[in-house]
């Protein structure tokens, strides 16, 4: 949207915009959750600094704050181990989000507090993992995708193995695609030729990082410290395999284990479409709140908040927000 590569490709080609958006997928029981966390006295909770407007069921992280809440942002795991070590009267808690891209990092985190001792530290984890939601968009009836740009962030971390059964068992081409405007439009090309010539391979565009095994260092962390877990996404429901759950020989570190906390489904706004377009099933501009009564300053919805999710750059780089606020 920002290079406005939508605009040069023909009328007949359609990008669908999924569930690429980690901040985007964090469903909102987890999200309640970080915010009773964050409530309690002797709790610092830390986070990257998205989360702190997503949406929960009636408030943000940002409100919690407001109201007496220790919500600090970091950059980094690590951040909030440094804080715990400094902070020994209180207890640190990491809000850790994202896909396989992020995950290393949070396990590193998680044996960096093992090696210190640290009794003060834990992380309210909602990681999650791309293939099985890409195996759940493909498996349902209404899907209409007929080629896929796999994320080459992630694939950096985790290859793309795992990719090549969901091309054959879906008979979809299946592209390692980069994120500079020549990369994406090179992955679409890589696509488009697929289609062509009746191929449903995976191939990468992104060789320059990504390597067909992935980055083995990063993938050890991960087996170390988590284990696969049914997860519920954003608009999505629960997907089964679809999460990173931190292993029992870790609980200690398990902040929804330590405070005791209760699964919450959450409530969506319901004006707001997230799901629709999580699921690719509408974009954007087709939900009657976009730019309207949805914008980033006052967002509906996870998508309107951070900077890569779809309705955000709707709102920030397209046509359809300057044609929306004409038409309220």
């Amino acid at each position: 949207m920002k290079y406005g590569l939508e605009e040069l490709l023909p009328a007949s080609m359609n990008l669908i915009h999924g569930p690429g958006c980690p901040v985007c997928v964090t469903p909102i029981g987890i999200i309640d959750q970080a915010h009773i966390l964050a409530g309690r006295q002797n709790v610092i909770l830390t986070a990257f600094g998205d989360m702190l407007r997503v949406p929960g069921s009636a408030k943000d992280l940002l409100s919690v704050k407001a109201e007496g809440g220790d919500v600090r942002i970091v950059y980094s795991p690590l951040d909030a181990v440094r804080l715990a070590e400094r902070e020994k009267t209180k207890h640190i808690v990491f809000f850790a989000i994202g896909f396989e891209t992020t995950a290393p990092t949070t396990a590193l985190a998680i044996l960096e507090a093992e090696r210190l001792k640290l009794e003060n530290f834990s992380v309210l984890c909602s990681h999650v993992l791309v293939p099985p939601a890409i195996q759940a968009i493909l498996s349902s009836p209404s899907n209409t995708v007929q080629g896929l740009l796999a994320a080459g962030h992630v694939c950096t971390i985790t290859g793309f193995n795992d990719y090549v059964p969901l091309a054959d068992r879906y008979h979809i081409p299946i592209v390692v695609t980069g994120f500079e405007p020549v990369d994406i439009l090179q992955g679409i090309l890589m696509t488009v030729e697929q289609l062509e010539s009746g191929r449903c391979e995976v191939e990468n565009q992104y060789s320059r990082t990504v390597q067909q095994c992935g980055n083995l260092k990063a993938l050890g962390l991960m087996k170390t410290v988590f284990e696969s877990c049914d997860r519920v996404w954003r608009g999505m429901g629960t997907i089964p395999a679809s999460g990173l759950g931190i292993r029992k020989s870790f609980a200690r570190f398990d902040a929804a284990v330590r405070f005791t906390l209760s699964a919450s489904p959450g409530d969506e706004s319901s004006p707001c479409l997230a799901g629709e377009i999580l699921r690719g099933m509408r974009k954007p501009h087709q939900c009657p709140s976009f730019a309207a009564d949805c914008t980033p300053e006052h967002p509906l919805g996870a998508p309107m908040v951070s900077s890569e999710g779809a309705c955000a750059a709707y709102y920030l780089f397209s046509k359809y927000r300057t044609k929306k606020k004409m038409s309220v």
